[in-house]
C-alpha cells in the first residue's frame, strides 16, 4: 500500500491577483479622490503631496494589516473546524461514515457504491478528515505565510496605486494644471489597471476597464465637489 503523502497548503495565484486587485483599485482611487479634493481649495501643489504621501503610508499600513487579520482569521477558523472534525471521527466515526455516504451520494453514485467508497476513506481518520474539511465544509488550509505574503502584496499594490495620482503633484507645482494631468494619468491607469483585472480573471476586459475608470472617477469628482462647497 502506498504511503499518504501530507498535501501542504499553497498560495494560489487567484488569491495573489485579489490581493493585487484589492490593494491597486484602492490605491488609485482613494489618493487620487483626497488630492483632486485638496486641489480645489489650495493654489500650490505642497499641501497635496505632503497630504498624499501620508494618505498612502496610512492607507497602506491599514490595508495591509487588514489583509493580514482576515487570513488569520480564517487560519484561526480553520484550525478550529479541524479540530472539532477530529474529535468527532474519533467519538462517533460511524456517523461521520454516514456524513461521507451523503456527500458521495450526492454526486450521482449509486448507494452501494457511496458506500464502498465511504468505507474506503473513512479507514484512515486523517483521510476522512481531510475529505469532510474539503468537500462538505469546503474548508482549505491557508499556506503558513499566507498572511504576511497577503499584508505585503496588498501594502504594496497601495502604494504603487497611489504613486499614480500623486506623481503629478510632485512635478507640477500649480495645483490646478497638477489636477488635470493627475485626472488624465489616473483614468489612464484605472483603464489599463481594469483591462488588465479583466483579462486576468475572465471578465470581459472593455466591461471591467468602463467599470473601474467609472468607480475612480466617481470617487474623485464627490470629493473634488465636496472641497469646492466646504471651501
Amino acid at each position: 500500500m502506498k504511503k499518504q503523502k501530507s498535501q501542504r497548503p499553497r498560495v494560489r495565484t487567484s488569491e495573489i491577483i485579489r490581493d493585487v486587485v484589492i490593494g491597486m483599485s484602492d490605491g488609485l482611487t482613494v489618493p487620487f479622490a483626497l488630492a483632486a479634493g485638496l486641489s480645489g481649495t489650495v493654489s500650490t501643489t505642497l499641501l497635496v503631496v505632503i497630504a498624499g504621501i501620508a494618505e498612502i503610508a496610512a492607507g497602506a499600513i491599514a490595508m495591509g494589516l487588514g489583509g493580514f487579520l482576515a487570513i488569520r482569521t480564517d487560519h484561526e477558523y480553520f484550525v478550529a473546524q479541524e479540530s472539532e472534525q477530529r474529535r468527532e471521527i474519533s467519538d462517533i466515526p460511524y456517523s461521520q461514515r454516514d456524513r461521507v455516504v451523503s456527500l458521495v451520494e450526492g454526486w450521482g453514485i449509486s448507494p452501494e457504491d457511496a458506500q464502498a467508497v465511504a468505507t474506503d476513506i473513512c479507514s484512515d481518520p486523517q483521510r476522512c478528515l481531510n475529505f469532510i474539511m474539503k468537500y462538505d465544509l469546503q474548508l482549505q488550509q491557508p499556506h503558513p505565510n499566507r498572511a504576511l505574503q497577503s499584508s505585503l502584496t496588498i501594502g504594496t499594490s497601495y502604494i504603487v496605486g497611489g504613486l499614480v495620482p500623486l506623481a503629478p503633484y510632485m512635478l507640477i507645482t500649480q495645483s490646478q494644471s497638477a489636477l488635470l494631468v493627475s485626472v488624465l494619468v489616473t483614468l489612464l491607469a484605472l483603464f489599463i489597471f481594469g483591462w488588465v483585472k479583466g483579462a486576468v480573471t475572465g471578465v470581459t476586459v472593455l466591461k471591467s476597464a468602463a467599470q473601474t475608470t467609472m468607480v475612480g472617477g466617481t470617487a474623485a469628482g464627490i470629493a473634488f465637489l465636496a472641497a469646492k462647497l466646504i471651501a
